[in-house]
């Protein structure tokens, strides 16, 4: 009989195919990024065989790519862990730092993380104003027209960016929306370099944001911090100083306990 928090469970409630694939996911790091089914099975303890079935059901489900030798882990591996930051952790930790700046600047503080063409809001503290777009905790937007979207999609490896264009083609929202594949490829790479994406009524007319990335112990993005204002009260210069020295600072204090998440 084993012990669980709040109950108890019989150890043929246990199904250890899970319990195998979850060891096998945890076992990847950033020291080994990359494994064959071989140096899995060692790593966790399995046969080669099982290691192996695990590997190439990750494939399947979009979990894990391979070369047909050596195994990684893909970025929706980090799906798995939005229930549980939705629900309870990242957003509770940066609700008193996303507080402070809608304090200091009267304008919504906002988290998101990605879900193929979209962004899903995960934490949102709105400012006394109300704008167009009525946004809410679930609430989705397409990821290319949002600062969000962009901090998100540009953490993306190359292919993985590539892959994702196909599948969800770029579409005018206002006149500003980037819709030509080049240019928004060198918008990612700008985004990648600055740290930072600032969008100027690309989603809605009249509405500027900026968003940072927001990182985990293993320094991957697992989430976007933003600042929506509309353009007529913040410049584009103050949203590239002040408030992005606020937006930093706000993520610098979300980052910090993460790793007892």
């Amino acid at each position: 009989m084993g012990n669980q928090q709040g109950g108890e469970f019989r150890d043929g409630d246990i199904l250890q195919t899970l319990t195998r694939g979850l060891s096998v996911i945890a076992c990847f790091d950033r020291l080994h990024p990359r494994m064959t089914p071989t140096e899995v099975a060692r790593r966790v303890g399995l046969t080669r065989a099982a290691a192996r079935r695990i590997l190439l059901t990750l494939v399947s489900t979009g979990h894990a790519r391979t070369d047909g030798k050596q195994f990684e882990l893909t970025a929706r591996i980090l799906e798995l862990g939005y229930a549980y930051m939705s629900s309870f952790g990242l957003p509770e930790v940066a609700r008193a730092a996303m507080e402070d700046v809608t304090r200091q600047f009267g304008e919504s503080c906002s988290m998101a993380v990605l879900d193929q063409g979209d962004i899903i809001y995960i934490a949102r503290v709105p400012a006394q104003r109300l704008m167009k777009q009525v946004l809410d905790v679930g609430g989705r937007l397409p990821a290319h027209a949002t600062a969000l979207g962009q901090v998100l999609m540009a953490a993306l490896p190359d292919d993985e960016l590539t892959a994702l264009l196909e599948a969800y083609p770029l579409f005018p929202l206002t006149e500003h929306t980037i819709i030509d594949r080049k240019l928004f490829l060198e918008r990612m790479e700008q985004v990648r370099k600055q740290g930072y994406a600032l969008v100027d009524e690309e989603l809605e007319l009249g509405v500027r944001s900026i968003a940072v990335p927001v990182h985990d112990r293993h320094n991957r993005v697992i989430a976007a911090m933003n600042v929506g204002a509309d353009a007529r009260r913040v410049s584009l210069e103050e949203m590239s100083d002040r408030v992005l020295t606020a937006l930093r600072r706000a993520v610098n204090e979300t980052e910090r306990p993460i790793g007892h998440l």
